[in-house]
């Protein structure tokens, strides 16, 4: 009997895990009750300072423990399955193992993203569980990773994480970001060697222009994404050759075979400031509760077609969830993708954007903002008068 490459191998297993993730998602996928998926993240500090990313402060305390717990209750009870943990860097939170277990306790699936500089040391802390799944960013080969962190070695130690990880029994995933200087031929040959490594699945998406990202020049426009995405599936057998932890119909979209508009309530980001208006990706302002977010939030003002901050955004956080709405509503669509994405052809017709508003950038401000009222507030408790011991 030949030897199976270990995407096939390991396809059967993946894809009945990411069919059973996102059928515990999809009646709620487009819901504004509460986020069926949710993006938290603990604290905003990070070790590493990647050229493509948005600095991260030093000066935010971490969510605390106490109130990741109330928040995790309550997004249990609101029927929360999925939450995804990132940074900054996560493993850099003291209470963050106590947070995963308090969400595994609760049978819901936790992704941890991690740069993986601090996973070996700290996987002594942590359990496999089929809920949970380390998702280790690696943008690439040695000199395209280390090359987009800024720091070389990083690579190697992912790398060395990871094949720990799955020595131990972990679940665990890449996330890859790939920007306008990808070449297909390397991107796909690395996607052979995670193969190789055992990872359980690959999270693969196009580069978002973060305002503050110290080096703007290498983000992808729309169409230069489509061909950039359709050559990679092109080495792969149209995809199908690895193991995605994504829908078909989104990377049909990646290719430029779908015309979608984001659903930015999908995937939901809640960080120490609040619930982030109006997604992951763009930043203008925080809502203390979901539902104010829900409420309070212009939604017809962003998004592809509406906002120019949004006009190259193909980012899985916003239309995964538009992609997994689509797969339960025409299933046909997912029969015609057994055999791979199109990687030939006519695209898909393009989102109108003529009438789009111009971009606005305050972002930052909105940071300092919040950053200002955290320093008054330690000011102000540290000047209150501190209650008299109790006499003996």
């Amino acid at each position: 009997m030949s030897k199976l490459h270990p995407g096939v191998r390991g396809r059967t297993i993946a894809a009945k895990r990411r069919v059973r993730e996102l059928m515990m998602i999809a009646k709620g996928v487009v819901s504004t009750d509460h986020p069926v998926m949710a993006h938290i993240i603990p604290i905003r500090r990070c070790n590493l300072a990647c050229k493509y990313c948005n600095e991260f402060d030093d000066f935010s305390k971490p969510i605390a423990l106490d109130t990741m717990k109330a928040r995790i209750d309550q997004l249990a009870r609101l029927g929360t399955n999925i939450v995804t943990l990132s940074g900054g860097e996560p493993l850099l939170h003291k209470e963050l193992r106590q947070i995963v277990k308090g969400i595994i306790d609760r049978k819901k699936f936790v992704y941890l993203c991690t740069n993986a500089l601090l996973m070996e040391k700290r996987m002594k802390d942590y359990t496999p569980s089929p809920y949970f799944v380390w998702s280790v960013h690696l943008d690439g080969d040695k000199e395209t990773h280390d090359r987009s962190v800024c720091q070389e070695g990083t690579y190697e130690r992912a790398v060395a994480a990871i094949k720990e990880a799955k020595a131990r029994g972990f679940r665990c995933n890449i996330n890859c970001t790939l920007f306008n200087n990808a070449d297909p031929e390397r991107m796909a040959n690395f996607f052979d060697s995670v193969m190789e490594m055992g990872v359980d699945g690959i999270t693969v998406s196009p580069g978002y222009a973060y305002e503050r990202a110290p080096d703007q020049q290498h983000f992808l426009n729309r169409q230069t994404t489509k061909q950039i995405f359709r050559d990679i599936f092109k080495r792969g057998n149209g995809g199908k050759k690895w193991s995605f932890s994504q829908s078909d119909l989104f990377l049909d979209f990646l290719a430029g075979n779908q015309t979608y508009h984001c659903t930015p309530w999908g995937n939901p980001t809640r960080t120490v400031f609040g619930w982030q208006r109006p997604c992951y990706l763009v930043g203008e302002g925080y809502a203390k509760t979901f539902k104010e977010l829900m409420e309070g939030t212009d939604w017809d003002s962003y998004g592809v077609g509406h906002y120019e901050k949004c006009a190259d955004c193909m980012v899985h956080s916003g239309f995964e969830a538009t992609a997994v709405n689509d797969s339960i509503s025409h299933p046909l669509k997912l029969f015609k993708l057994r055999k791979g994405v199109r990687t030939d052809g006519a695209m898909a017709p393009e989102v109108d954007m003529s009438n789009q508003r111009p971009a606005q950038y305050v972002f930052s401000r909105h940071v300092q903002e919040k950053l200002s009222e955290i320093r008054e507030e330690k000011a102000r408790a540290k000047e209150a008068p501190q209650p008299m011991e109790a006499a003996e």
